[in-house]
């Protein structure tokens, strides 16, 4: 079935429901764009500490560094987030999502901050059998992590309003029970500090998204999980969504 929109619902800011186009373009939380295109997605690993000890993990002395392509997304908060489900288990990790506004190139971290234009919450999703197997071998990850719609994307509140982003907070519900929470704070590797260490490896680019990492508390989804996100910015602003798993 071709899907050619879909509607997220902003709870508690008094905003009627938005609707919006799929495509590679980007969009606030208010519907208007963010983007005009996604570009590459760079994703951190291992950049909680709890969520490291949760794998049996060691934490990194650098950001570990990962990639997805724009084919990857998929909206996270339209009414059905779409698994596959002949892979194995596949996991939610959920993240703060950066947006690139400017380009960097070899920033320092101080600079780092007037190059980003938004934040969102995004769902890494993860095939863990898949990827458990792939480590076995000393492979990468790509076939666990960068399979079309492994990044489920949401829309984006600007860096203008968003505040202190080291303040922000979000969590994830499945079926009513808390599954994560995370705080920007308890960042191993804060934004700036991702941003600067990225730029120095690659360029990134306005619409490039980096995914800064997922707290504890990852697991499997199940066809019928009703999913609740909830993202707290930092001048205490609250912005939360639902979603339902369903098969791909």
């Amino acid at each position: 079935m071709s899907i050619n929109a879909y509607t997220f619902k902003p709870h508690g800011v008094g905003l009627p429901d938005v609707t919006m186009p799929v495509d590679r373009a980007l969009y606030s939380v208010n519907g208007g764009p963010m983007a005009a295109a996604a570009g590459k997605i760079v994703c951190v690993g291992r950049n909680y500490a709890d969520h490291a000890k949760e794998l049996g993990n060691e934490v990194p002395e650098a950001p570990l560094l990962f990639m997805k392509p724009a084919s990857s997304i998929q909206p996270l908060h339209s009414e059905q987030l779409r698994i596959p489900t002949d892979k194995g288990a596949c996991h939610h990790e959920l993240e703060l999502a950066v947006l690139i506004g400017g380009l960097m190139q070899g920033v320092n971290a101080s600079e780092a901050m007037s190059n980003v234009a938004g934040y969102a919450l995004a769902l890494d999703l993860t095939l863990r059998d898949v990827q458990d197997e792939l480590k076995a071998k000393g492979q990468p990850w790509e076939r666990a992590k960068a399979f079309d719609g492994s990044a489920a994307l949401g829309p984006f509140v600007s860096a203008n309003v968003f505040g202190n982003v080291a303040k922000a907070s979000f969590s994830l519900e499945r079926n009513g029970e808390v599954q994560q929470q995370g705080k920007a704070s308890d960042m191993i590797f804060p934004v700036a500090e991702l941003l600067a260490e990225i730029s120095a490896i690659f360029t990134l680019e306005p619409g490039d998204i980096v995914l800064t990492g997922t707290p504890a508390g990852v697991g499997p989804l199940v066809v019928g999980d009703n999913l609740s996100t909830k993202l707290i910015t930092g001048n205490g602003q609250e912005w939360a969504w639902q979603t339902r798993v369903t098969s791909r």
